[in-house]
């Protein structure tokens, strides 16, 4: 390999601050733009393009392999691709990708002439001339005459929401920018509310808009119409809509992590005062749905004469019940314990159709599909293997007689069943294709339990090829994440393919932080337990270090967001474990993030994490395991760091100052190296391919490092 140039060295330039009896030292402090979201200082632009420019000089000798893994990861995608159709109001909906396409195209077909589609809209049209592109909104009226869709072109998350007739395609308004989720469109399709961003990035108000045909204002201006339905007066707090699924009821939803409240408002008019459900109460969450009134029939039970809230919430106990009220008592005091949750049985989602209730569940960690019908009879859907992860797919329809699962496993690839509810059946009706080949019998896939160092057993799911050794000579891939209750499930990934046919071991750690056992699971990984996910993950690498899985030293790992957080804090317990470690987005300067309550998610997040302004403690306890305050002299493996310019999540400059300081602590010679996307944000590079590429490089590095 030719001789690399001299690694970027970021000036430092003293600042600190004294807080709770102590003082912190940021020399880095100055890679934040004093105008972000606008980066234009040109001394810190100066510095992240010239890291570009050595992480393209490390890459250059690799990029062959890079360029044969992107061929592989692309080949097992198909040139063309469509979703399962589904059917709503008299037509039929369907996205596609056609050979080449980085983005999808929408269709749909009248019910009577199902075979002649019309196309609604052309992502890779709107992203013409974007470096950037993100579809948000697809929302379309209930008169079938309108659609709602939103943009982002440059990965700040902030979407521009238009609305266009389908048969014309001409706009119905102006343009609104600043947006984020989907719009709820009123019953009589002349109407929607919509949530607006704030100059921080936070979701704190939702308006109405009244589409009127004769309107002529300027693309962006405020409708005149336009009516503040809701505010949100707590930053803490952040608001979200969604509809029933009995489509009577929108509902807003202001919700922090670990608390929340919703409103109602009857879809018939939603400029009615939304009516607050249940007040928020800390700890507390509830999640609705509705159910419209039964037919009367002498098998209805008492409630099925009126239509009937079911709400799912913790507030019994910490994994979950589901409780049901009618739909004129919506008020807590009225709920009705309905099905109980256990220490075992982990309700985690729910769905309300006419005649059945699905509850999604994780019992002893294993995902389950349970249906209940309007007289309490209860079965749980059966499915063909013993480890696996399933979930309830698009159910536009109420009455179906078919409930669309989404199920893979660590070695089934990507399968869309429709289940046949009267009949107990599951119909497949697509599986992932993967054009190059792929034979399930070539690859062995195990779940083991492994203690941690304080007696808690940690899953772990694993897979490789049947020909690889398991006498420790083998590199390992280990992927965690481990924050917010974010469960990783045993999911199969054609790109991993990979990776397992050049003797790689794959294994996901099931540490706490998630909620992958359980709501304790996620407990057990926040606030002061936030040091039992960084030692499991490391307690999991050395016990499969023991079990001859792989050796010290031959571990690849890699994790983004929080996910970058235990990579940072991992690499700085055991640098001694890890071959490699790709950090992408890593959520590393917590302290400082904690305490800048200017940043749009910190006050949300101090339930994840703590206060460190107010309670010395938190802040004691985030600067021990911080992985930018932690940083100290010696050697680390060698590491692979990725950032967005306009991140609005994970802030360019938190990875940016993780490197520029580890740079002045590294002993050894190890490679570091920093890729900033510069006109992209937190999921890196959009579109299909290009994405990919961005996974090859990062497997690339692995490989150059540890590859047999």
């Amino acid at each position: 390999m030719p001789e690399l140039p001299k690694p970027p060295m970021a000036a430092a330039k003293p600042f600190s601050f004294t807080l709770h009896g102590t003082t912190i030292e940021d020399p880095y402090h100055w890679l934040r733009d004093e105008n972000y979201p606008e980066v234009n200082n040109t001394e810190i632009l100066a510095y992240l393009k010239s890291e570009n420019v050595f992480f393209d000089a490390y890459m250059a000798p690799i990029q062959p392999l890079v360029n044969e893994l992107f061929s592989e990861l692309k080949d097992r995608i198909p040139a063309e691709d469509e979703s399962v159709p589904y059917l709503k109001n008299g037509y039929w909906y369907q996205w596609r990708f056609v050979t080449g396409a980085q983005y999808r195209s929408w269709y749909r077909a009248s019910q009577e002439t199902p075979q002649q589609w019309q196309l609604l809209l052309d992502e890779c049209t709107l992203a013409e001339g974007h470096e950037y592109f993100d579809l948000g909104a697809l929302s379309i009226s209930p008169d079938t005459t309108k659609l709602a869709y939103s943009v982002d072109t440059d990965g700040s998350e902030r979407y521009v929401l238009h609305c266009i007739d389908i048969t014309t395609g001409d706009a119905q308004m102006p343009a609104i920018p600043n947006t984020i989720d989907d719009p709820i469109w009123n019953a009589s399709s002349d109407a929607f509310l919509y949530v607006v961003l704030n100059d921080q990035w936070q979701p704190l108000q939702v308006f109405q808009r009244l589409l009127h045909a004769e309107d002529e204002k300027p693309s962006g201006a405020q409708h005149a119409a336009d009516a503040l339905i809701y505010e949100e007066a707590d930053s803490a707090f952040r608001v979200s809509l969604a509809l029933s699924q009995s489509e009577i009821f929108a509902m807003i939803i202001s919700g922090a992590h670990t608390s929340n409240e919703v409103y109602l408002l009857p879809r018939e008019n939603l400029s009615e005062q939304p009516k607050l459900m249940s007040p928020r109460a800390e700890s507390v969450e509830y999640y609705v749905d509705h159910r419209r009134a039964a037919s009367p029939s002498p098998a209805s039970s008492p409630a099925s004469s009126s239509g009937e809230f079911f709400i799912r919430s913790n507030l019994r106990q910490q994994n979950f019940d589901l409780f049901r009220t009618r739909e004129d008592q919506p008020e807590q005091q009225h709920w009705q314990l309905w099905q109980a949750g256990s220490e075992h049985q982990y309700l985690t989602d729910h769905l309300v159709l006419d005649d059945y209730v699905v509850i999604e569940e994780r019992i002893e960690g294993l995902a389950q599909i349970r249906l209940i019908d309007r007289a309490d009879n209860s079965h749980y859907v059966v499915f063909p293997e013993p480890a696996y992860d399933v979930s309830i797919g698009a159910m536009p329809n109420t009455q179906a007689e078919h409930l669309r699962l989404h199920y893979t496993s660590m070695v089934t690839p990507n399968t869309i069943y429709d289940y046949e509810i009267a009949s107990h059946t599951l119909m497949t009706r697509k599986v992932q294709q993967i054009p190059s080949g792929y034979e399930a019998s070539s690859f062995i896939t195990t779940r083991l339990s492994v203690p941690s160092r304080d007696g808690v057993h940690i899953p772990v799911s694993l897979v490789h090829h049947r020909d690889t050794p398991l006498d420790g000579s083998a590199p390992l891939y280990l992927y965690g994440y481990g924050a917010y209750g974010h469960a990783i499930t045993p999911y199969f990934s054609s790109s991993r393919i990979s990776l397992l046919e050049r003797g790689f071991v794959y294994a996901i750690a099931h540490i706490r932080g998630g909620d992958d056992l359980g709501y304790h699971w996620y407990t057990q990984g926040k606030l002061d337990k936030r040091t039992n996910t960084f030692n499991d993950f490391v307690d999991t690498a050395r016990h499969l270090i023991e079990l001859k899985y792989t050796s010290s030293g031959k571990i690849a790992i890699a994790g983004g967001s929080a996910g970058g957080e235990l990579m940072g804090a991992v690499v700085n317990q055991a640098a001694e474990l890890w071959g490699a470690v790709a950090a992408h987005v890593p959520f590393v300067d917590v302290l400082n993030t904690m305490l800048d309550e200017t940043l749009p998610l910190t006050p949300t997040e101090w339930a994840e994490w703590g206060n460190p302004i107010h309670d010395p403690a938190a802040f004691h306890h985030i600067a021990s395991y911080s992985p930018y305050d932690q940083l100290a002299r010696g050697a680390y493996p060698p590491m692979m760091v990725t950032a967005g310019l306009n991140d609005p999540r994970v802030t360019y400059w938190e990875p940016a100052k993780y490197v520029a300081k580890l740079r002045t602590v590294k002993t050894d010679n190890t490679i570091l190296v920093l890729k900033t996307n510069m006109g992209a944000g937190h999921g890196g590079q959009s579109g299909r391919f290009e994405a990919l590429r961005e996974l090859a490089e990062e497997y690339a590095f692995f490989l150059n490092l540890l590859a047999a």
